[in-house]
């Protein structure tokens, strides 16, 4: 009877792991400072192409906007993309990821909501990154002086995410 129980528990345990869902990033929105020509967004896109959840970019030249759309199932780090751009010689202006709600609470990344809009009973959002090399170096010295209060916000570290809810889904 035992061995019964354990199978039957062993059973229902792989049945609720197989059903359950990554809480995932769908697509991010990066805006890259510092372009001058198509070769320049060639160069971020290649860069980003070598990650490997990524399915798809599509990009704006006129704004110098870069939609990175991700593969199903698949968790993404804010940090990996900034890296990307970074490695191909760039960086990011403004970094807005749309993303289950349930991902700002379902990893190790320590993400903080700066604004008041509560993210009960919403399934979907549009975040802004709003950290030092997520926004370009003036908006940030304006959030410095907004946020001066938040230490974690002062401490620029690397694995902290401070955010503002752009847009979201019920």
């Amino acid at each position: 009877m035992k061995k019964i129980k354990n199978k039957i528990t062993i059973l229902i345990a792989i049945f609720m792991l197989s059903n359950s869902v990554i809480a995932q990033v769908y697509k991010a929105d990066i805006i890259a400072t510092g372009l001058t020509c198509s070769m320049c967004s060639n160069a971020i896109k290649k860069q980003l192409k070598t990650i490997e959840s990524v399915d798809s970019i599509a990009t704006d030249l006129n704004t110098n906007t870069f939609s990175v759309f991700f593969k199903k199932d698949q968790a993404i780090v804010p940090s990996i993309l900034k890296e990307k751009v970074e490695n191909a010689g760039f960086f990011v202006g403004s970094m807005q990821l749309d993303l289950d709600v349930s991902y700002l609470t379902s990893n190790s990344t320590q993400f903080i909501n700066m604004n008041t809009s509560d993210l009960k009973n919403k399934k979907t959002v549009t975040i802004q990154i709003l950290d030092k090399g997520y926004v370009t170096y003036k908006t940030y010295k304006k959030l410095e002086k907004q946020f001066a209060k938040v230490s974690s916000y002062l401490k620029q570290n690397e694995t902290d995410f401070h955010f503002k809810i752009i847009n979201y889904e019920k």
